[in-house]
């Protein structure tokens, strides 16, 4: 039987989940969320999670949510991407999901999916700050190495790239980090890579968002 990932493009969160089943080699399928009209909140996608969040990944009997441990039992399970250090991998995987992907995904939200005036005053500067501490980390990090907990790519590279492929401005410029750039690319050259928007279903130009999100 086919999983399923509930999920939508735009999505980092999602993203992380979809690349790691995709780069694996996972049957799997995607479930569009409509996010935007509401979807999440509803009753139905409730009972799915209740936190009202994708990713949410089924396969059988088995749900879980969550990008993390989505990623976790991929790795597992299919036996990739896991790294020789299992400690080590965590440790990034929970990196990104502190200090990355957290300043990220609002700054993200905030200046391109949310009107100007339901913006909290300061709250994009404030994540955007945090952001570039954290890239600074991951940027000297990579400085003498290929990948971020091991000498191959691992779930870690898979999670900290979440954020960083899309298009929209909201703090991220590659050409400002030589080495994040470098790493991207070759995360970019795995035999199946996808960018988030043709990996999952839906996209900003598919609909314009409703303004009480």
């Amino acid at each position: 039987m086919t999983a399923q990932l509930w999920c939508f493009g735009e999505s980092g969160n999602a993203y992380k989940a979809a690349l790691t089943l995709e780069l694996a080699g996972y049957d799997w399928s995607p479930v569009f969320v409509d996010f935007f009209n509401g979807e999440a909140r509803s009753a139905e996608f409730k009972a799915l999670n209740e936190m009202a969040e994708v990713p949410v990944f089924r396969d059988g009997d088995l749900t879980l949510t969550q990008s993390a441990v989505i990623q976790m039992h991929v790795a597992e399970k299919t036996g990739r991407f896991m790294g020789r250090d299992r400690n080590e991998t965590l440790r990034w995987l929970m990196f990104d999901n502190h200090k990355v992907s957290a300043q990220a995904g609002p700054a993200r939200f905030l200046l391109n999916f949310l009107p100007a005036d339901k913006r909290p005053v300061g709250a994009a500067e404030f994540l955007q700050g945090r952001l570039r501490g954290a890239l600074q980390v991951l940027e000297a990090h990579l400085t003498n190495r290929e990948w971020v907990a091991d000498t191959d790519p691992t779930i870690a590279d898979f999670a900290l790239c979440g954020y960083l492929y899309y298009p929209e401005p909201y703090g991220f410029d590659r050409k400002d980090w030589p080495h994040i750039d470098r790493w991207l690319q070759a995360i970019q050259g795995l035999p199946g890579w996808k960018h988030p928007y043709d990996l999952m279903p839906g996209k900003p130009s598919d609909r314009a968002p409703k303004e009480d999100i």
